[in-house]
C-alpha cells in the first residue's frame, strides 16, 4: 500500500511528472495525440476542453524540445481517428442515434448539425474543425447523411493536416520560449505545470457540471427524484423554484456554495498560518517583473492603475449606481435588496478577514497604509458585481449567448485583480482568496433571490443603452477627478 500511494504521489507531482515525460518523449506524443481524438470524437469533444489540454500539452512539447513534426503528425492522427469513429457511429448506428442520450434530450445538435452539412457540403468536414460548437457532430451528421466513405476520409486527413498546427503550434511555440522570456525562481517550472493541470481539471469539472446540474442533465433528474421523496425535500424543491413552478432548482448555485463555503475558510487560515508570500505568489511576481522590463515603459503600471480604479469601492459603485436607482424606481425590491445586501457583505466580510489575519502587503504605498493584504477586495467586489450582473443578464438568454457573457465577466475580473499584482500591492493568494469570497456571495444571491421574488423579474433590455452610458459617465468622472 505504501509502494502505491509513494507512486502514485511521484506521478501527481509536477517536476517528477515533467522529468519522467523528458525522459519518454513519446508518451507525450501519444498523449497528445489521444487528446485531439477526444477533441474530434462525437459527443466527447462537447464535454472535453481539448482546446485547453491541446495547448497546455503542446506547451510542455515545446518546453522539452520534442520534434515538432511528430508532435503535429500525432495531433493530426488523432483528429483523423476521432472524426473517423464520429462517421462509423453515423454510418451504422444513424436509426437509434436520434433516440440516445444526449440526442434525445438535445435534438437540436443534430439539426444545427445537418443545416451546416446541406450548407457547405463536403467542406463542412473542414470547415466544422474550426466551428467549436459543431466540431464534433458534422462528422456523425456526413455518416447519417451516407457521404461517401472515401471523400469523407480525403476531406478528413486534408483538413487534420491544417487543424494541427493551427492548434498545437502556438501552445508549442509558447512552450520553447517562455523559459526565455521571463526569469523564474528554482521550482517555477513544476508550479507552473502543477497550476496548468489544476486549470484543466477545473475546466473540465465546470464543463460536465454545467451541463449536469442544468435542468436536462441527469445529475439534476436524479436529485430531483430524490428530493421529492420526502414532504421536506419536496417542499424545499418548490420554494426554491417560486415563484416558477417550472423552473429550475439551483443545483449549479448550491454546488458553487459548497466550493465557496470550503474554499474561503481554508484560504484564510492558510493565509493565518502563512502570513508570507506562498510558492505561487513568488512566480507570480516574477511573471509580473519581467513583464514590466519587456513592455514600454510605465504602460502596465498606467493600464493596471486604471484597472484598479475600475475595480475599487469608487469604481465599482460608479457602475452599480444608475443600475441600483433604476430598480429601485421601477420596484424591483427583492433584486435590489439581494444586490445591495451582497455588496454590503463582501465590504463587512472584507474588512473583518483583513484585521483577523493581518496579511502584510507586498509594497504599501502612502494611500494604502493601514491597510491588510489578504483577501483582495477589488477582486471580491469585481466577481460579485460582474459575476451577479453575468448571471441575471445570462438567464434570461439563449444557451449559446450565456457562455459569451460568463466569460466577459470572467475576464473583467481576472485583469482586475491581475492588476493588483503588477501595481505590487498584492499577491496571487490574496486574488483567488478574494474571487472565493466574491464567489461566496454570488452562489448566496442566486440562492435567495428565486425563493424571495414575487414576479418573474421582467426583461432590462430597454434601458441598457441609458443606464450604461450612465456608469460610463460615472466612471469616467472618477478615474478623472477622484484618482487614488
Amino acid at each position: 500500500m505504501s509502494n502505491t500511494l509513494a507512486t502514485l504521489t511521484h506521478w501527481l507531482d509536477p517536476t517528477s511528472l515533467m522529468a519522467t515525460l523528458s525522459e519518454h518523449p513519446v508518451a507525450l506524443i501519444v498523449i497528445i495525440g489521444f487528446i485531439s481524438l477526444l477533441e474530434s470524437l462525437a459527443i466527447v469533444g462537447l464535454l472535453v476542453p481539448g482546446v485547453v489540454m491541446l495547448t497546455a500539452g503542446a506547451s510542455l512539447a515545446g518546453h522539452l524540445e520534442l520534434s515538432l513534426p511528430l508532435v503535429l503528425l500525432s495531433g493530426a492522427l488523432g483528429a483523423v481517428i476521432g472524426d473517423g469513429v464520429s462517421f462509423w457511429l453515423g454510418v451504422h448506428h444513424r436509426d437509434q442515434l436520434p433516440q440516445r442520450w444526449p440526442f434525445s434530450r438535445h435534438p437540436e445538435w443534430i439539426e444545427h448539425g445537418q443545416r451546416f452539412f446541406h450548407r457547405h457540403g463536403s467542406w463542412s468536414i473542414a470547415f466544422g474543425r474550426f466551428v467549436g460548437p459543431v466540431r464534433p457532430i458534422i462528422p456523425l451528421v456526413a455518416g447519417m447523411l451516407d457521404m461517401p466513405a472515401s471523400r469523407f476520409f480525403m476531406v478528413n486527413g486534408l483538413s487534420a493536416l491544417a487543424w494541427s498546427p493551427a492548434y498545437l503550434l502556438p501552445g508549442y511555440l509558447l512552450g520553447q520560449t517562455w523559459q526565455s522570456l521571463f526569469t523564474l525562481p528554482p521550482g517555477a517550472n513544476g508550479l507552473l505545470i502543477g497550476l496548468a493541470s489544476g486549470l484543466i481539471a477545473c475546466a473540465f469539472a465546470f464543463s460536465f457540471l454545467r451541463r449536469q446540474l442544468g435542468r436536462e442533465g441527469r445529475l439534476y433528474h436524479w436529485l430531483a427524484r430524490r428530493m421529492r421523496r420526502s414532504a421536506s425535500g419536496r417542499r424545499l424543491w418548490w420554494q426554491l423554484r417560486h415563484p416558477d413552478p417550472e423552473g429550475e432548482f439551483p443545483l449549479a448555485s448550491m454546488a458553487l456554495l459548497v466550493f465557496a463555503v470550503i474554499s474561503v475558510p481554508a484560504m484564510s487560515l492558510a493565509a493565518l498560518a502563512h502570513p508570507g508570500p506562498w510558492q505561487i505568489d513568488v512566480v507570480a511576481a516574477s511573471l509580473a517583473d519581467r513583464l514590466h522590463t519587456l513592455l514600454p515603459e510605465n504602460l502596465l503600471h498606467q493600464a493596471s492603475l486604471w484597472l484598479s480604479q475600475l475595480g475599487d469601492g469608487m469604481g465599482l459603485a460608479a457602475l452599480v449606481a444608475p443600475w441600483l436607482v433604476w430598480l429601485a424606481l421601477t420596484r424591483r425590491h427583492a433584486i435590489w435588496i439581494h444586490l445591495s445586501a451582497a455588496w454590503v457583505g463582501i465590504a463587512c466580510a472584507n474588512t473583518v478577514l483583513k484585521y483577523l489575519i493581518q496579511r502584510p502587503r507586498p509594497d504599501t504605498p502612502a494611500f494604502l497604509e493601514g491597510s491588510m493584504s489578504f483577501p483582495s477586495a477589488h477582486t471580491a467586489g469585481a466577481v460579485a458585481v460582474f459575476g451577479l450582473a453575468a448571471a441575471f443578464i445570462a438567464e434570461r438568454q439563449p444557451s449559446p449567448r450565456r457562455r459569451w457573457i460568463y466569460w466577459s465577466a470572467i475576464i473583467a475580473c481576472s485583469v482586475i485583480g491581475l492588476s493588483r499584482i503588477f501595481l505590487g500591492v498584492h499577491y496571487l493568494s490574496d486574488i483567488l482568496g478574494g474571487a472565493c469570497l466574491g464567489l461566496l456571495a454570488c452562489a448566496l444571491v442566486r440562492i435567495s433571490y428565486p425563493a424571495f421574488v414575487q414576479q418573474p423579474c421582467p426583461s432590462p433590455a430597454a434601458p441598457v443603452v441609458w443606464l450604461s452610458l450612465a456608469s460610463l459617465g460615472l466612471l469616467t468622472a472618477r478615474l478623472l477627478w477622484l484618482p487614488l
